[in-house]
C-alpha cells in the first residue's frame, strides 16, 4: 500500500473518530525534496508497494544503491506510518487506560533520552509515545545525522542510530497490537496495519536492524501474518 493511500485511510478514520478535529499526534510528515536521490528512492519504494510485488522483495536493496540511503528512506516512511497508526488509537490510549508503556504483562518499556530522562524511567504509554515521536522527529530532521545532500556523508553512527529508532518504533506496534487492536479492527484498519507491520518486519530482518529479543513480544502474531518469512523470497519476472 503506497503511503498516500495509507495516509488517506488513517486520516479519514481519525476524522470520523474525533469528529473532524485535528489531533496533535498527526505531525507534519517528513518529506523528501523532489529531484534528490532520496526522493527518487522513496518513489521507487512506493511504486514497488503499489505494484503488488512480494513485500520480501520490495525491501531488498536496489542494485547499485547505497544501503544508508535506502535505510534512511525507510526509517522516515516508517516513522510517518507508525505515527498515523498510533494517532488512530491515541484517544483510547490514556494515562488511565495505559499507565505504563507495555506490551502485555511480560513487557514494559522505560524511557531514557540522555536529557530530561537520563535514567530509564517508567511512563504512561501516551507520554512515552509522545516523547518517542518527538525524539525520532528531532533525529531525522537533524541534517548532520540524516544528510539531505549526497555530498554530505552519513555519520559512522548512522546505522546504530537507525537501529535505535526502529527498535523504539517497533514498541509502538507492540503496544497498539496488544492493547488497542480492538480499535484497529473496529475501524477496518486491520489489513492496513498488518501490511505496514509486515513491510516493517521484513525490512528490519533484511538489514538486521531490530534484535530478535526486541521482536519477541509479537513473535506469535508475526509467525501467523509473516508465514512466508522462512520461504525463499519471490521476485517479479
Amino acid at each position: 500500500m503506497a503511503l498516500s493511500g495509507f495516509v488517506e485511510f488513517f486520516q479519514k478514520g481519525k476524522a470520523v473518530a474525533c469528529g473532524g478535529q485535528t489531533d496533535r499526534t498527526f505531525r507534519p510528515k517528513k518529506r523528501f525534496e523532489p529531484g534528490t536521490l532520496r526522493y527518487s528512492l522513496h518513489k521507487q519504494a512506493q511504486a514497488s508497494l503499489n505494484s503488488g510485488i512480494n513485500l520480501r522483495s520490495v525491501v531488498q536493496l536496489p542494485q547499485g544503491e547505497d544501503p544508508n540511503d535506502w535505510i534512511a528512506v525507510h526509517v522516515v516512511d516508517f516513522f510517518n506510518r507508525i505515527n498515523l497508526i498510533y494517532g488512530t488509537v491515541s484517544e483510547y490510549c490514556t494515562t488511565t487506560s495505559c499507565p505504563t508503556m507495555s506490551g502485555g504483562p511480560k513487557f514494559e518499556y522505560l524511557w531514557a533520552d540522555g536529557g530530561k530522562y537520563k535514567k530509564p524511567t517508567p511512563l504512561p504509554a501516551p507520554q512515552y509515545v509522545a516523547l518517542l515521536m518527538d525524539w525520532v522527529e528531532s533525529q531525522i530532521n537533524n541534517e548532520t545525522l540524516f544528510p539531505v545532500s549526497t555530498d554530505v556523508p552519513f555519520p559512522k553512527s548512522f546505522v546504530s542510530l537507525c537501529r535505535k529508532i526502529l527498535t523504539r518504533l517497533f514498541r509502538v506496534f507492540v503496544h497498539v497490537y496488544i492493547h488497542h487492536f480492538d480499535r484497529i479492527v473496529a475501524i477496518g484498519a486491520e489489513p492496513h496495519v498488518n501490511t505496514c507491520y509486515k513491510h516493517f518486519y521484513y525490512f528490519v530482518r533484511e538489514f538486521d536492524l531490530v534484535s530478535s529479543k526486541e521482536l519477541e513480544p509479537l513473535k506469535e502474531m508475526t509467525s501467523h501474518i509473516c508465514r512466508d518469512y522462512n520461504d525463499p523470497p519471490t521476485t517479479s519476472s
